[in-house]
C-alpha cells in the first residue's frame, strides 16, 4: 500500500485497522532507533515511507551518540496509536563562543547512518510543547528542530508518514567537539522483532 493510500486510511479513521493487517504480514522486519524507539518499515517508494515506531522499555534501546533533538529532510505526519507523544519543538540559534551544542548532518544509507559535523554552533531553547494521545494526528515540516518524548516507563507507538523534501538535509545537535563517526542500525531478531508486533497488536485489540 502507497504513502497517499496509508495517509487516507489515517485521514479516514482506519489506522489501527492498517496497522494490524500490516504488521501481521510477511517478512516484517525492525531495528532499533537511535532516538530511543524501535522503528518498523512497512511501506517505501522512493522519497515517501511509511513506519511503525514502538516505544516500551520491554526492548533494548539504541545509544544515541549526538541528542534526541533533531530536524528531518522529509514532512511528517504522525499518527498516534496508543500512548502518549509529545512533539517538543526546539528553538535553535546560531552561536559562537556562547554555543552549546554542533549541529550534525546525518546521511542513512542501509548499513547505517554517517554522522559529521558541520561548522555550525548553536544554542536551543524549548519552544512549542504539544501532547498527544490515541488518535491524534500532527505534523511538523522538515527542517524544523524538535525531538518526540514518551513519558518515562510510557508505551506508545505511531504511524510515520514521510515525504521528502529537496534540498532540505537530516541533522541532529550533538556534542561541541564531536568528530565524524557512523552508527550502525541494530536490526532486532526474529524473536524480538515478534515481540514488538505482539506488544503493538495487544494495544489495539
Amino acid at each position: 500500500m502507497s504513502y497517499p493510500s496509508v495517509y487516507q486510511q489515517v485521514v479516514e479513521g482506519r489506522a489501527r485497522t492498517w496497522a494490524l493487517r500490516a504488521l501481521s504480514g510477511p517478512g516484517v522486519t525492525a531495528v532499533r532507533h537511535p532516538l530511543g524507539f524501535v522503528c518498523l518499515p512497512l511501506e517505501r517508494d522512493g522519497g515517501e515511507g511509511v513506519c511503525v515506531h514502538l516505544w516500551s522499555d520491554s526492548l533494548p534501546h539504541a545509544r544515541s551518540t549526538t541528542s534526541q533533538i533533531h530536524c528531518h529532510s522529509w514532512d511528517l505526519v504522525s499518527h498516534v496509536l496508543y500512548g502518549q507523544v509529545r512533539n517538543v519543538h526546539a528553538v535553535v540559534t546560531d552561536a559562537g563562543r556562547d554555543a552549546t551544542h554542533r549541529v550534525f548532518e546525518v546521511v542513512s544509507a542501509a548499513d547505517g547512518d554517517r554522522i559529521t559535523p558541520t561548522r555550525r554552533t548553536v544554542r536551543h531553547a524549548t519552544g512549542l510543547v504539544e501532547s498527544f494521545g490515541p488518535g491524534d494526528t500532527y505534523t511538523l515540516a522538515a527542517d524544523r528542530f524538535h525531538s518526540s518524548v514518551v513519558p518515562e516507563g510510557g508505551e506508545a507507538a505511531t504511524i510515520a508518514l514521510g515525504r521528502g523534501r529537496p534540498g532540505s538535509h537530516d541533522l541532529s545537535l550533538g556534542p561541541l567537539g564531536g568528530s565524524v563517526h557512523h552508527v550502525c542500525r541494530e536490526p532486532l531478531d526474529a524473536e524480538e522483532t515478534a515481540r514488538a508486533v505482539r506488544l503493538i497488536t495487544a494495544h489495539l485489540t
